[in-house]
């Protein structure tokens, strides 16, 4: 890989790993409309210009129905869901549940009938993968609620089904038009309850730093480093990002807000990362295998594989 393509890699590892200590900070000076909204709002505005200029939001048209089921899974939900579950859980705790994507991904290809055939190393990962879930989520992990710990697999399963969608209905359409149209569909949805939970005061600097980022950062500059990437080392190394993530959520998360990394977190993010890897492994040379999907997400929060290019800026 050329010193450009690790440059990118370096950079998707990053952005796309962030998310989770930004939307801990936002969580403590808005409520969740407001942080979901001015996310998906501002990314929606900054990719606009590019969506309109090549003309290619025409292209949408006929498409609506699909395109409002991917914002539903995609956006809508997860957004509302990660964030509300940030205010209970340790974003670094939620950047490793939504490391189970890709097992979400793969248990939707054996429902769904499609992608390889399992082969007992696949199976072998979404039980090791699960087994990394039960052992952040269970019983003792120390979290003392398990709503939250469900609202974070919800967003996960969204992230996993959203691709899904993608893949088999959106897969024709410009990424670009397709992430400005949803993210800005996600802002009308989330207008009201923003507005009718909008701050009486001004939230403070770390806040307002952090929406901004999860915006910019995180959503509209995203899309535009990702698909760099792809361009730069193809999709499928591109989508090596999604096992890199979960470990920088984890380091900010101890690093900058202090929250304990403790033997059980450690030993869910080898199994959760390692059965991922296992689990989305092609079972031939030339198969494709369920793909990973990142986070956000999230929301690839658009476009990891050759057959998903649009979901490249959300993950997460």
């Amino acid at each position: 890989m050329s010193r450009r393509g690790w440059l990118l890699f370096a950079a998707m590892g990053v952005i796309w790993g962030i998310p989770y200590l930004l939307i801990k900070v936002a969580d403590g000076g808005v409520s969740v409309p407001v942080l979901v909204f001015t996310r998906v709002a501002l990314g929606s505005l900054l990719l606009l210009p590019a969506a309109v200029r090549g003309g290619h939001l025409r292209a949408l048209k006929g498409h609506v129905r699909w395109l409002a089921a991917f914002t539903a899974f995609e956006i809508v939900g997860p957004f509302a869901l990660l964030s509300t579950a940030e205010k209970r859980l340790p974003s670094s705790t939620s950047g490793l549940l939504i490391a189970a994507v890709p097992i979400f991904s793969a248990l939707l290809a054996i429902a769904t009938r499609s992608g390889d055939r399992l082969t007992w190393v696949r199976w072998a990962g979404l039980a090791i993968g699960l087994g990394g879930v039960a052992l952040l989520a269970g019983p003792g992990a120390g979290h003392g609620d398990a709503l939250p710990v469900i609202f974070v697999l919800l967003t996960a399963l969204g992230y996993a089904i959203g691709p899904l969608i993608a893949n088999r209905k959106l897969a024709g359409l410009p990424p670009v038009a397709v992430n400005t149209a949803c993210l800005g569909a996600a802002a009308v949805v989330y207008a009201p309850l923003a507005a009718l939970t909008w701050p009486r005061t001004t939230p403070s600097v770390q806040v307002l730093l952090a929406l901004a980022g999860l915006g910019v950062i995180c959503t509209a500059a995203a899309f535009l480093v990702f698909f760099r990437l792809i361009a730069e080392v193809g999709p499928a190394r591109a989508t090596v990002i999604t096992y890199v993530n979960p470990a920088v959520a984890v380091a900010l998360g101890v690093i900058v807000l202090g929250e304990p990394l403790t033997p059980a977190i450690g030993a869910a993010f080898v199994l959760i990362l390692g059965g991922s890897v296992l689990a989305t492994r092609p079972s031939s040379a030339g198969g494709r295998g369920a793909q990973a999907a990142p986070a956000e997400v999230g929301p690839v929060p658009m476009g990891h594989g050759d057959t998903e290019p649009v979901r490249a800026n959300l993950g997460f």
